[in-house]
């Protein structure tokens, strides 16, 4: 039976909450946390919100690292999680290089299918966030709601694009769906996310004579 959750978010990794290399993370010791982005993921648990990656890992199919490197780069990721409170609940990965043709790597969204039919949760209430043009194209061809970061491979447009400005972006990065909203980085998606959170929730009056 699929575990059900009440509110899951989806998370790309390279540049999104570690810094990507053009030469792939290929160890742990090339995995690198980008500033306040464990401490986002936190702070999102918190709230109450539960977090999964969705990344591409092609160095597995081209030969440049295997699964036990993988695995120790998420140990290492889950630990330096930990000590700052915060938890990913899975991770979602594709191995495979472009030429496999596979319907898992982004920007195909069959990594966003897996992570709906693991969890039990519509993919309209899967909030998607990540800094390459192929997670947000992913998410948007699933169905859920598409968030750009501002980090790693995004970096460039930073400065020259306001919050959530639809008509720049439509002009500065023209591949990304329409609706994508858009985020300095990974804290500023936090931020958003959880002030529409408590946007959305109702006040209880305070009866008559209590103290508010």
């Amino acid at each position: 039976m699929p575990e059900r959750l009440q509110k899951l978010l989806i998370l790309d990794r390279d540049g999104t909450l570690n810094r990507s290399r053009d030469d792939y993370v290929a160890s742990p010791d090339e995995w690198e946390a980008l500033p306040g982005a464990l401490e986002a993921v936190a702070r999102l648990n918190q709230g109450g919100w539960h977090v999964v990656l969705a990344t591409n890992q092609s160095g597995i199919g081209r030969g440049l690292f295997d699964m036990a490197s993988l695995n120790a780069i998420h140990a290492k990721m889950h630990r330096q999680l930990a000590a700052v409170g915060g938890r990913v609940d899975a991770v979602f990965f594709c191995p495979h290089a472009p030429e496999d043709g596979c319907d898992c790597r982004k920007p195909a969204p069959g990594l966003f299918h897996q992570i709906a039919a693991r969890f039990g949760i519509p993919l309209a209430n899967l909030p998607a966030a990540g800094n390459a043009v192929r997670h947000v194209q992913a998410a948007a061809a699933a169905g859920c709601p598409a968030h750009l970061l501002l980090t790693g491979k995004s970096e460039h447009l930073r400065g020259r694009l306001g919050q959530g400005a639809e008509a720049d972006l439509a002009v500065l990065a023209p591949e990304l769906p329409p609706g994508t909203q858009v985020h300095d980085d990974l804290d500023a998606f936090a931020d958003w996310l959880l002030a529409q959170e408590a946007a959305e929730t109702p006040t209880l009056p305070v009866a008559q004579g209590a103290t508010p």
